[in-house]
């Protein structure tokens, strides 16, 4: 369980701070970069949340807390050292739920004849900017991914991924099942 009692360390005012392990980096380092826009994410999706309700309200809250849990992954490297805790990571079911959330959101929607702008409903307009964000994040984890001396769990990379698909799908679903979509039209105002 999580306890704080001070909030301010002022550890931050030179520009660092810590990992979950106690390892003290850069504030601009990309984990932390990576794990930071995780966070608005969550943010973006708690402004979606007051727009919500019923099995959507569910959903993004089920999301929320799974953005929590990508944080402290993306803030515990993987390493060799002994931990006094067992790390909390993404695990593959975390993944397989988004894709049969994904799945049973898309049953009843048209499948795309276009590219979509983002907006519509505010609702969806919002799932559409935590998408964006979501994306931002996607390509940060993706980079540690990349790093070996940076490494990372595949689950993690594959949460954020499968995460921008259901952002969008949701996004769909809040309007209207797609009916209510704006459309792309290629070179309308030339």
């Amino acid at each position: 369980m999580v306890k704080l009692d001070k909030i301010y360390t002022k550890a931050g005012d030179k520009g660092k701070t810590r990992l979950s392990t106690g390892e003290p980096v850069d504030k601009w380092h990309i984990r932390v970069a990576a794990y930071g826009t995780v966070d608005e994410v969550n943010a973006a999706l708690g402004v979606a949340a007051l727009h919500s309700d019923g099995e959507m309200l569910a959903a993004i809250r089920r999301v929320q807390n799974d953005l929590f849990d990508l944080g402290a992954d993306l803030a515990t490297p993987q390493t060799d050292k002994p931990l006094a805790w067992t790390p909390l990571r993404i695990i593959a079911s975390q993944v397989t739920r988004l894709e049969a959330e994904i799945d049973v959101m898309n049953a009843d929607i048209a499948p795309l004849d276009s590219f979509i702008l983002p907006g519509g409903s505010l609702l969806a307009a919002q799932l559409h900017v935590a998408r964006t964000l979501c994306r931002r994040a996607e390509r940060m984890i993706a980079e540690l991914f990349s790093r070996a001396e940076e490494p990372i769990s595949a689950e993690a990379l594959s949460y954020a991924n499968r995460l921008s698909d259901w952002l969008f799908v949701a996004g769909r679903v809040a309007n209207n099942n797609g009916t209510d979509d704006i459309k792309w039209v290629p070179g309308a105002n030339r």
